[in-house]
């Protein structure tokens, strides 16, 4: 459906850096996308406004999103000019409400880099301590993740309830899937109507199924 993606499990002690030095890098040697499992990012129309989604520049690309409780995440700082000074691990006291999401682009530098990092007090070896490699070497890019964005959080059963509510109340609202990766594809075209129609009869006793119809049955294009 135009895209690939390898699911690599970290163990549960071990934090994300553990998963990309498992995995060995990527594939192509430009770039390559990592990001944890627990989140929920919506945006209208992703391919819109920023190419770091789809055209990552060299080094690492993070993004980060105002939130009201920063001592929950990693959080990154800025300078007057609005270029990214500090990054700290779930700080106790900060003077940034920046939270780092969990969604990164990396280039293949960053194996080099996740093998040098020593356990923090956690036991962890922390995605943080990879960015600020590349904050060190001037390769670090921060976009902002501005009005328009709702990243959720799911890593705590709260937050979950939070997310899952979310994004029943718009879909219900509007009667359309949110990420519905073959709907997805079918309007940036990377498949053809009839193999969405095949993936829709293929889970026909389901509403996903009826909605992948609807989709293909419909000529609006607008979303």
């Amino acid at each position: 459906m135009g895209n690939s993606a390898v699911l690599c499990r970290a163990a549960a002690t071990r934090g994300t850096c553990a998963s990309i030095l498992d995995r060995g890098g990527f594939h192509r040697p430009e770039a390559g996308r990592a990001g944890v499992g627990r989140q929920l990012v919506l945006r209208a129309r992703l391919t819109a406004g920023s190419e770091a989604w789809s055209r990552p520049r060299a080094g690492a690309t993070i993004f980060a999103y105002q939130v009201r409780d920063p001592e929950r995440y990693g959080v990154v700082s800025f300078d007057a000019a609005g270029t990214a000074i500090r990054i700290e691990e779930k700080p106790a006291h900060t003077g940034s409400n920046w939270a780092i999401t969990g969604l990164y682009f990396f280039d293949n530098d960053v194996v080099r880099y996740a093998a040098g990092i020593r356990p923090s007090y956690r036991g962890e070896l922390e995605i943080t301590d990879v960015h600020n490699c590349y904050l060190a070497a001037g390769a670090l890019h921060v976009e902002k993740m501005g009005r328009g964005f709702a990243w959720l959080d799911t890593g705590t059963f709260e937050s979950l309830i939070d997310a899952a509510s979310f994004v029943q109340t718009l879909e219900q609202r509007q009667g359309m899937k949110i990420a519905c990766p073959e709907e997805i594809a079918y309007r940036m075209g990377f498949i053809r109507r009839s193999q969405l129609i095949q993936s829709a009869r293929s889970l026909n006793r389901s509403g996903y199924g009826e909605y992948l119809l609807q989709i293909a049955d419909s000529d609006r294009m607008d979303i």
